[in-house]
Parts: C-alpha cells; structure tokens; sequence
C-alpha cells in the first residue's frame, strides 16, 4: 500500500473533531480538486512508502489509540483497503472513519465492520471536480456516516442546498459545510444557514489549520 504519513493528532473535522486519532494517509488521488491541501500527496511520481498491511497493522498497534482516521488522497483506490479494513474491525478496539472524495463506489466498504464510518465529500462546482461522484453513494449512508460539502463561494452553498434537499440528507447522517480555507468568511456560511432554516446541518471549520499553520504537514 502506498503510505504517505502516518501520525497523531486530534481530528480537525468531522463528527469526531477534537478527539485523539490516529491518521493513516494515503497516497493517490483520481481527481484533482482547485483547493486540494494534500496535492504532494496525489503527484503520479509521489510513491510514498510502500508498506504491507501486516506492517500497517503494526504501527496502528504501537499507537494505542481507539480512533483511526483512513484518508488520503483517495484512500479507497489502494488495492489492500479491504484487507486492511477487516483486519482493524477485527480486533473491535478501533472506531475507524474513511474520508473518501465521493467518487468510488463505497459498496465493497460497507459491510466490513460496525464500527468503519464514511465521511463523504461532495464536491461542489468550485472543485471543478462535481461531474465525477459517484451518486448512488448516497443511498449507503447511514446514520454515523457524514457527507461534507467544501464551500468557496455563494454559488457553492446554493448548490450544497441544493444536494441536501434533493437528497434528504437532514436527519439521515451528519452534514457538514465546510470553507475553502481564506475563500469564503464563515459568517457568510453561518447567514446562510439562518436564512434557509438549516437544522442539524453544522458549519465545520478546519482546526488543523486553526491550531498550525495552515500548510502544516503531520498534523
């Protein structure tokens, strides 16, 4: 598997913000999104460390933590995640997340183990990348899963409405929308929630990029 970091942290976003984890990143990306923060990553000549998942597992056990956070690049391209996935459900001593991009297909990854959630970007017209998702994704959600809308400019959030209302996610999984970090004022985020009687939709800022420089890696 093609390794890019391997770290811990507390979790800058999602359900879980705030909390101790432990981050497995990956590298690769099939898509190329306007704001990606992990581009060194996802470069083709970017190999990584390729390691096992024998060797993976190692590392998770050496860090005694419960939360593992599987992300990337796109994570669910690596040939081995299911193997590696069962292999951490198995022991029933880790709370797993995905961070996936929203374009492959989450059904092999869903009936893995109880304890994996998805966190599941939708990517809106200002990643340039919204004709890629893959959306029949949307009807595996479930109640822990997440879906993160990225937002960098009013037309963004129009759209983000639009996705949530088309597809019901108020009240299904966690929903959270998200600023292009320096491209949009979060006050702008939090009007417009207001304005369109959003409940139980969460404005999510970064804390990675709060707490550290924001181009900060291993963090």
């Amino acid at each position: 598997m093609r390794v890019a970091e391997i770290f811990e942290s507390i979790n800058g976003e999602g359900p879980l913000a705030g909390q101790r984890a432990l981050f497995l990143r990956f590298a690769g990306c099939n898509i190329s999104c306007a704001y990606c923060d992990t581009a060194w990553a996802n470069e083709p000549v970017y190999t990584g460390t390729q390691m096992s998942v024998d060797e993976i597992l190692l590392e998770v056990k050496k860090a005694q933590i419960r939360n593992i956070t599987i992300t990337g690049g796109e994570p669910l391209l690596q040939e081995d995640m299911p193997k590696l996935l069962k292999a951490l459900a198995d022991t029933g001593e880790h709370r797993i997340e995905i961070e996936t991009n929203g374009t492959v297909d989450l059904t092999p990854f869903c009936d893995i183990g109880d304890d994996i959630s998805f966190t599941m970007d939708y990517k809106l017209p200002g990643s340039g990348m919204e004709d890629a998702m893959c959306m029949e994704n949307f009807r595996l959600l479930k109640e822990n899963d997440s879906v993160k809308f990225v937002v960098g400019s009013a037309a963004d959030l129009t759209r983000a409405l639009e996705v949530i209302q088309r597809e019901r996610l108020q009240g299904r999984c966690h929903v959270f929308l998200s600023p292009v970090f320096g491209e949009i004022d979060p006050e702008e985020i939090v009007e417009f929630i207001k304005e369109n009687r959003l409940d139980r939709v969460n404005l999510q800022l970064q804390l990675h990029k709060i707490i550290w420089a924001p181009e900060q890696r291993g963090v």
